[in-house]
């Protein structure tokens, strides 16, 4: 029977309906508005992430011409939202995972304490900081915290089930990864109260009866997007969307730079771990060029500018737009351009920001145990430029999902409680030596991080 699957991003909401083989019978996507009130934040209106749900559900429903029987829910991780257990109401809007605020706070933070419980730095990307942020002056009592995932579980359910699955907890900063339950001293080393957090279940759970456009139907699996599109994929990925995730299924420990998560697992399996690299933006540049440059009219525009130029003309883009990620982890660091002259060109600045997503994407397997291949997922491999780009600064085979929108499909599979690797599609081997403009890149990042 079809799994209606929730795909809530950064920057939009995409709905698929997938029967048990994984087609794809209908898709239905809503643009989420982000908001910058002061540099260095960004918010999400609460409501407004809902209505991108319920927009983008009625038109895959509507072109699947087929009724789901379940909803399985996938989302952007560390996005963090308070609201008032009463009316269902957000005290504010929620913080999203690439906002800053809170850098001066983890600087404070005891470092080896976190990494030893949660697998994670302090940096203000996890959810812990915000929510403290968003507690201050407010009485707990009666307040509901939530990652997206928890958010619209309580939309769903009409406030019956507070819950989240095992893979957002442990990008909070709160949730111990051996335990994977809150832990009582980092509870109390940012003042959260257990009472607002929600109840931990694994990926594969049953989440409650919800309610969709008059449907009712089953909540049935959720995760976190990356854990999400490492369980369609197997064993290890790369997602391109907003930022770059680099995900590899072990658990050894994590070498410096790198951060140890819990995977996504069904019922009746044992918890599973994984190492992950995380990049903050990657598409999100290209979103720049053109809502803040006005350089392209849209991503798939950048890769016919790309290939209309031999190279970039020594220009390299480090897009640190929200602070540096993985394996560097400087809040601090902001973005810059470097080796622009009058011979550049548009074409140059947005061959740059694509290969910028290449180089991250190096940094981060640098630090991870050795892989064959690369299999990768989300929109920006339906450029064929960057995914052979990729292949030559990697200098392994790169291999694209059948189907982009690998988050909703790992999130469907847990759905129907099924562990299998969605379909593979196109395979890009090494062609070029990228070797020399790899180590351009990493003067560039050298001359911020210095």
């Amino acid at each position: 029977m079809p799994t209606l699957a929730v795909d809530q991003g950064t920057t939009g909401t995409t709905c698929l309906v997938v029967d048990g083989d994984l087609a794809v019978l209908g898709r239905g996507y809503a643009e989420l508005r982000q908001r910058f009130p002061r540099p260095g934040w960004v918010e999400h209106d609460p409501e407004e992430i809902w209505g991108t749900v319920v927009a983008a559900a009625e038109e895959a429903i509507a072109a699947a011409r087929a009724e789901p029987d379940a909803i399985a829910i996938t989302n952007q991780r560390e996005t963090t939202i308070l609201w008032e257990r009463s009316t269902g109401r957000p005290v504010e809007n929620a913080i999203v995972w690439q906002d800053r605020r809170t850098a001066e706070r983890c600087a404070e933070l005891p470092a080896d304490l976190i990494r030893a419980r949660t697998g994670l730095v302090p940096d203000p990307y996890f959810s812990a900081t915000k929510l403290e942020s968003l507690l201050r002056g407010r009485d707990p009592a009666g307040l509901a915290f939530g990652t997206v995932d928890a958010w619209l579980v309580w939309k769903l359910t009409g406030g019956r089930v507070h819950a989240t699955d095992e893979t957002n907890a442990s990008r909070t900063m709160l949730c111990s990864l051996e335990t994977l339950d809150w832990d009582d001293e980092l509870l109390s080393l940012f003042g959260v109260p257990r009472g607002v957090l929600p109840e931990i279940r694994p990926s594969g759970s049953f989440f409650g009866e919800g309610e969709l456009l008059g449907r009712r139907l089953p909540v049935r699996g959720v995760a976190g997007d990356q854990q999400a599109a490492l369980f369609a994929a197997g064993g290890a990925k790369a997602t391109f969307g907003t930022g770059a995730f680099v995900l590899v299924e072990t658990g050894a420990a994590a070498p410096r730079g790198l951060l140890r998560t819990a995977a996504a697992r069904l019922d009746e399996e044992p918890p599973r771990r994984a190492l992950e690299g995380a990049v903050f933006v990657a598409g999100a540049a290209l979103q720049w060029l053109r809502d803040g440059l006005g350089l392209i009219d849209g991503a798939a525009q950048s890769e016919a500018l790309a290939a209309s130029v031999p190279d970039t003309g020594g220009v390299y883009f480090v897009p640190a737009l929200t602070g540096l990620g993985s394996p560097h982890w400087r809040p601090d660091v902001r973005g810059a351009v470097s080796g622009i002259t009058r011979g550049t060109t548009r074409a140059h600045l947005v061959r740059a920001a694509l290969e910028a997503s290449a180089y991250q994407t190096a940094d981060v397997l640098a630090a991870m145990p050795p892989v064959e291949a690369l299999r990768v997922d989300g929109g920006m491999t339906r450029n064929r430029w960057l995914m052979q780009f990729l292949a030559d600064v990697l200098a392994i085979p790169v291999e694209t999902a059948a189907e982009a929108e690998q988050t909703a499909l790992g999130a469907a599979l847990l759905g129907l409680g099924v562990r299998r690797s969605s379909p593979a599609g196109e395979r890009f081997e090494p062609r070029d030596d990228a070797s020399g403009l790899y180590a351009g890149w990493r003067e560039a990042v050298a001359r911020l991080t210095s």
